[in-house]
């Protein structure tokens, strides 16, 4: 009988020691600190904060783990907690209401997540907040007020992130500073302010002009830690350290130009020519007639460390060419514009010149293009530029290698798009416009090769994608059709080498795309007749089609 009482005795007092134990999350550890209960979760899959933290916890360290962000209420019942140290997980996200019930945090640490910004205003809810710890993260700018609200703030680190420039005022209206100043040189004051800044890609121009006089001044009980920040752009400045760089003051752009009217002749290339000086460094546009149509090529250089030129090159010039173009330079002050004029020269002042895209009879400028994919064709639209007064009719010639009639189809006024449906897979087409019964001219042609059928959307638009990136071309249809403009001295293989190996700022494939040797449309018939709506003629045979547009 003594030996039950005496085991029922040692089950009592195991249930109350075991009852006495606080609750921790399974594979966390539990300790009591001096400064109470701590919490550390170390290398576990912990893809959000927990919702059943033991309560008055003091201290929690979540490290190493693929937390992915902190949403609002997250810290719902740790009103406590006073140290909260998260570093080395993913957190990318923190939502502006994460803080709200963390009224004694006193520490926060963040160092090695992929955070791109930080919701400052957030803490308010933490006005007792005296360390914010956020270096190896992603963070590119700070706000002019990112440290008004962090009053008791006396440890920041925002090294080894990807901050560029910063404005002194940041740490002006840093209320800590604040109040050292007020108190004066001679006020006791009890803790110092650290500061980390460094291993930050800083552009050192004007912008930073600011922070660099920042950095000068400051001394004890401010600490700088690494004060040597180190320029890493522009080139003339990199490696620099930011304490010994002469930085100017900044101004908006100040554009000029050698000659604000230009003349070309029909078919000679011609460059407008803008020169920007600015601090920073500007970034310049070009604005002109038929952008959309007739993109040009753009040269940029540095001529020096506060002057940008920037050249518009107009390869083979164009009657329609003629007009007012923009050169507009604009930075983080403000920005310019100025208007330099452009004139052709008739093809009549130049005998035997043959331009491109221009006929030799009336003069007229055709520009085609394959613009919208459909499910089984594409959409062409064309610009057409004449010197005529009357309206125009225009003659679209349709072929392909497996057809073996030509297509064509009489174009009313006004009317500058049409539908080619029913393509077959694997099949080369050719498509060319001329103006009334003329012949197509180089330049007034498009190519287009359909891809292989296999069955499946999914697998025409892969391929559609390889050949998209490694020959910059126009358009991906659903029939894996990939299109290029044929309008230069290139013959195919030439082309197409030049096209898949040529890098360009813009992606596309050269001025001059293939004259491929294709007989096609060597002696088309004359096709004039004048009519309402589109007239189509396979073979020998003329179907009237009746536009509805």
């Amino acid at each position: 009988m003594a030996f039950v009482f005496y085991c029922f005795l040692q089950v009592l007092v195991f249930g109350d020691i075991h009852a006495a134990q606080p609750f921790c999350l399974p594979g966390c550890t539990c300790s009591e600190e001096s400064f109470g209960r701590s919490l550390q979760c170390m290398s576990m899959s912990l893809g959000k904060i927990p919702g059943n933290f033991p309560e008055e916890l003091k201290q929690v360290k979540i490290e190493n783990s693929p937390l992915f962000e902190l949403p609002r209420g997250v810290f719902t019942n740790m009103s406590t907690l006073e140290y909260l140290w998260l570093n080395f997980n993913n957190v990318t996200v923190i939502h502006l209401g994460a803080l709200e019930d963390l009224p004694e945090l006193r520490e926060l640490r963040l160092e090695g997540n992929k955070l791109r910004s930080v919701p400052w205003t957030a803490f308010r809810a933490t006005p007792l907040l005296q360390v914010l710890d956020l270096k190896h993260n992603r963070i590119d700018a700070l706000p002019e007020l990112a440290l008004h609200f962090l009053a008791n703030l006396t440890y920041l680190d925002i090294s080894s992130n990807r901050l560029t420039v910063v404005s002194k005022g940041v740490f002006l209206n840093w209320p800590v500073y604040q109040k050292r100043q007020q108190h004066g040189c001679g006020a006791v004051i009890l803790s110092s302010m650290v500061l980390a800044l460094h291993n930050n890609p800083w552009v050192c121009d004007c912008r930073l002009r600011g922070l660099a006089q920042f950095v000068k001044s400051i001394g004890p009980p401010f600490i700088l830690v690494n004060s040597y920040l180190i320029c890493q752009s522009p080139v003339s400045k990199a490696g620099q350290s930011l304490r010994e760089t002469k930085l100017g003051v900044c101004m908006k752009p100040n554009i000029s130009t050698p000659s604000a009217n230009v003349t070309i002749q029909v078919g000679k290339n011609g460059t407008l020519q803008c020169l920007a000086q600015a601090s920073p460094l500007p970034t310049i546009a070009w604005k002109y007639p038929l952008s959309t149509w007739r993109e040009f090529d753009v040269l940029t250089s540095s001529t020096t460390e506060d002057s940008i030129l920037s050249q518009l090159v107009i390869p083979t010039a164009h009657l329609i060419d003629s007009g007012n173009y923009t050169c507009m330079a604009f930075n983080s002050i403000g920005r310019s514009s100025l208007v330099i004029s452009l004139y052709i020269q008739t093809a009549q002042a130049m005998p035997g010149l043959h331009s491109v895209a221009i006929s030799s009879e009336s003069s007229a400028y055709v520009d085609l293009r394959v613009v919208k994919q459909m499910v089984r064709g594409i959409l062409l639209e064309w610009l057409t530029v004449t010197n005529l007064l009357e309206e125009q009719w225009f003659t679209l010639y349709i072929t392909s290698d497996e057809a073996l009639q030509k297509k064509v189809v009489h174009i009313g006024p006004g009317i500058n798009t049409y539908a080619v449906d029913g393509l077959l897979p694997a099949t080369k087409y050719q498509a060319c416009l001329s103006l009334r019964s003329q012949p197509p001219a180089q330049g007034q042609c498009v190519v287009f090769v359909t891809g292989k059928d296999d069955g499946g959307l999914e697998g025409r638009e892969r391929l559609l994608h390889v050949t998209v990136v490694l020959c910059a071309v126009l358009l991906a249809l659903p029939v894996g059709a990939y299109v290029w403009a044929a309008q230069g001295p290139y013959n195919c293989s030439e082309w197409c080498f030049c096209c898949c190996f040529l890098r360009r700022k813009t992606l596309r494939c050269p001025q001059a795309a293939p004259q491929c040797k294709d007989s096609s449309f060597k002696d088309l018939p004359a096709a004039s007749e004048d009519g309402e709506g589109h007239r189509v003629m396979e073979g020998n045979e003329e179907i009237e089609r009746e536009d509805n547009s």
